[in-house]
């Protein structure tokens, strides 16, 4: 069961921007990642709701989509996330290791996600500075880490093995299904 929702939990990047996310649904995920590890129990983690539209569209033109698709800006209006899920670090609390605590908790997001029939996006690139503004968020207190993007997944996402020239990078064919080259067990084990 777990490996199901592993494999069905991709990084989508196209939704039905109409199909709405209550904010409880939300609280959901973040109650998931509450209840995930963190380094040394600190729970340095907060975290920014919005599933109201008026926000999202002004969170939407401060992040980053698909640095592999060169040709594609990101999702189109109607095709956007219905909600954000802004991760940051409580600095006065601070982390041990906060990339491991907010990977856990964006992983355990979107498993949470997957379970509920919804998907997501990591965004790791973002205008920093301007969400801070926009989200009326103190930089001495608090540091954006991550964004996951939520929404009902509006397209199809397949695993392909990674082929002999060894290239990762994902790509769309002509029917907009999204490939993403994953290597082969026996490549990733060592020992």
């Amino acid at each position: 069961m777990l490996k199901e929702i592993v494999k069905k939990n991709r990084s989508y990047r196209r939704f039905y921007e109409n199909v709405v996310i209550e904010r409880e649904t939300l609280e959901e995920l973040v109650d998931l990642a509450r209840l995930s590890p963190s380094g040394g129990n600190k729970q340095a983690l907060k975290f920014f709701i919005s599933c109201e539209p008026e926000m999202n569209a002004k969170i939407f033109p401060n992040t980053f989509w698909a640095g592999y698709l060169k040709d594609w800006p990101g999702p189109e209006e109607g095709e956007r996330p219905s909600g954000y899920i802004i991760i940051l670090e409580d600095k006065e609390i601070g982390m041990m290791n906060p990339r491991v605590d907010f990977g856990i908790a964006a992983q355990t997001i979107l498993l949470g996600a997957t379970e509920q029939g919804l998907g997501g996006c990591m965004i790791g690139i973002f205008k920093k500075k301007e969400l801070m503004e926009l989200l009326n968020i103190s930089e001495e207190k608090y540091d954006i880490l991550l964004i996951v993007a939520i929404g009902k997944p509006k397209e199809e996402v397949v695993i392909d093995e990674v082929g002999p020239d060894g290239d990762i990078k994902y790509w769309r064919d002509e029917n907009q299904v999204h490939h993403v080259p994953k290597r082969a067990l026996k490549d990733l084990i060592i020992g």
